[in-house]
């Protein structure tokens, strides 16, 4: 009959927000130094029609030819976007059960603590906090990310070849590319959680976010085909009328600030045992916040999770895994137009330990995976030009994704039932998009 409850609830958190996903746009700006909005920013790092090389467009045996070049990073390093937002719809959020949790005593007719611990900070615990009781929570991180894929995002080569490159002549001419991206993300997150009943909770996480992307672009041309003729490719330099220019550089820079996704949880036990418990729950996202401006993903998603504790005197275990669905975003698809696109889905695993150190003080680690077998994936490659050079560059594809990251940190019991609560984020392995070391500082209050 509980478990029948706990999903019956489910499903009309569920419900409620479908009907709740039309978006917040207040307090939300953009910026931008050349682009209409933060997420077509890279593919407009070079002017609304791409890199355009000026051109005489006539050779000296007559023939004429277009001045258009091409390569991966502005074709296909949109991915990025994709990348970026699949981080933002994934980026971890403080866990929403309260550090303090209490159970019934029927002996005494009054709630007590459950657990010693207070529990982990970025993964989940099987808790509840029990019926009537609330918690408020607040917590800041910022994500600085510093490579894809292993690859920095401070250096990325890129070619780009002339149209019909196999015909030779002037069209062996290449452009070689130094790229240099910097994206940031601040979240800070409200949530409060509230004990529906023993042994179910309902939570609402607010985040507000603020993202900042730059890029810049070193360009210059190499006259493998056109050699003696420097009018046929050339950078135009409005200082310098009627040079030849080979290089330029090229810079563009934005920020938005505002709403993120909101998140709507259940969670309710399932199995209670003395020294086991197993909960089940399901997290709603609302796309509240504009992925135009790389605030949010654009898409619905439904994350269904397990959550597993230990509980013992000294350490307590916990693990869990979930599985997220979502619906289509424009980020995925053209922004231009509208077309939507699937954002991929994925799974979700952690498993950690919390223990108390002192009565006011304990200490939590996790491991925290996202597996995919659809994801953008980015290596690098090399071009070899026809005057016999090999050039690096890059090169996009679909493979399959398993990110891990780690997480250590504390919660202090500050005065009565506050917690204060640090911990940093790190990455284990080298894949998809990496943040560097990720502080987060935060507090929550029980009552």
């Amino acid at each position: 009959m509980i478990i029948g409850r706990y999903f019956s609830i489910c499903a009309l958190l569920a419900f409620a927000a479908c009907i709740g996903s039309a978006r917040s746009v207040a307090a939300q700006s953009f910026t931008a130094s050349s682009s209409p909005t933060l997420a077509e920013l890279l593919k407009n790092v070079y002017g609304p029609r791409g890199l355009i090389v000026d051109s005489d467009n006539v050779l000296p045996d007559g023939s004429t030819h277009s001045a258009h070049f091409n390569g991966a990073f502005l074709s296909e390093f949109e991915r990025f976007n994709i990348t970026l937002v699949r981080q933002l719809a994934a980026l971890p959020i403080p866990s929403p059960a309260s550090g303090f949790t209490y159970e019934f005593d029927a002996s005494t007719g009054t709630f007590v603590r459950s657990t010693s611990s207070f529990g982990p900070i970025i993964a989940d615990r099987a808790e509840t906090i029990g019926r009537g009781k609330f918690v408020f929570g607040y917590s800041l991180q910022q994500f600085d990310f510093h490579a894809f894929d292993g690859l920095g995002l401070s250096h990325i080569p890129a070619i780009f070849k002339h149209d019909e490159a196999e015909l030779g002549g002037g069209r062996a001419d290449i452009i070689t590319t130094q790229n240099t991206i910097a994206a940031s993300v601040t979240q800070s997150t409200t949530f409060l959680t509230f004990g529906a009943t023993d042994r179910v909770d309902v939570s609402l996480a607010v985040p507000l976010i603020r993202t900042s992307v730059s890029v810049l672009s070193d360009a210059s041309i190499h006259r493998i085909g056109t050699a003696s003729i420097p009018a046929a490719h050339f950078f135009r330099d409005p200082a310098a009328p009627g040079a030849f220019g080979t290089e330029k550089r090229f810079v563009a820079e934005g920020s938005a600030h505002g709403l993120g996704d909101i998140i709507v949880r259940a969670k309710g036990k399932a199995v209670q045992r003395p020294n086991a418990l197993i909960s089940l729950g399901v997290d709603a996202r609302l796309p509240t916040g504009r992925e135009e401006s790389l605030l949010g993903s654009g898409a619905f998603g439904l994350k269904f999770f397990e959550a597993t504790s230990l509980p013992n005197k000294t350490l307590t275990p916990h693990f869990g895994a979930g599985y997220q669905w979502n619906s289509g975003t424009v980020l995925t698809g053209d922004i231009t137009t509208g077309r939507k696109g699937d954002l991929p889905q994925e799974f979700t695993y952690y498993i950690g330990a919390d223990t108390s150190v002192t009565r006011r003080m304990s200490i939590a680690f996790d491991l925290l995976g996202r597996v995919s077998p659809d994801s953008p994936r980015l290596t690098s490659t090399s071009y070899r030009a026809q005057d016999g050079v090999t050039y690096p560059d890059i090169a996009f594809g679909l493979g399959s994704l398993h990110a891990l990251n780690g997480a250590v940190g504390m919660k202090v019991n500050a005065i009565s039932t506050l917690l204060v609560t640090f911990n940093v984020l790190f990455r284990v392995n080298e894949v998809g998009l990496q943040t560097k070391a990720t502080p987060l500082i935060g507090m929550e209050y029980g009552f």
